[in-house]
């Protein structure tokens, strides 16, 4: 595992906090830059079956954050804090 920001383990806290629910392409962000943030291995992440489609959506997201973009876990970090303030200034924020 990756160590984690302070800025970073406090997004994820504020993320649970918006008031209302991001859209489906926002929260495929927020999970693949997670998944990516955290230090987990794609290289072992199980791939999905063909109708698991929800799971198949997640898979191919952090995919694209891990292996096609090479995102590195403290850029994926800063991108996930970055994300969850724009999320905040659109959905508002239950302090």
């Amino acid at each position: 595992m990756v160590a984690q920001t302070a800025a970073f383990k406090k997004a994820v806290e504020e993320s649970r906090k918006l008031k209302a629910k991001p859209n489906n392409d926002e929260l495929l962000e927020l999970y693949a830059n997670y998944k990516q943030g955290t230090g987990e291995d794609f290289s072992k992440a199980t791939q999905p079956g063909t109708f698991a489609f929800q799971e198949k959506y997640k898979y191919n997201a952090w995919k694209k954050v891990a292996v096609e973009d090479k995102v590195t876990p403290s850029a994926a970090q800063q991108h996930y804090v970055q994300l969850v303030e724009k999320l905040k200034a659109s959905y508002g924020f239950d302090a």
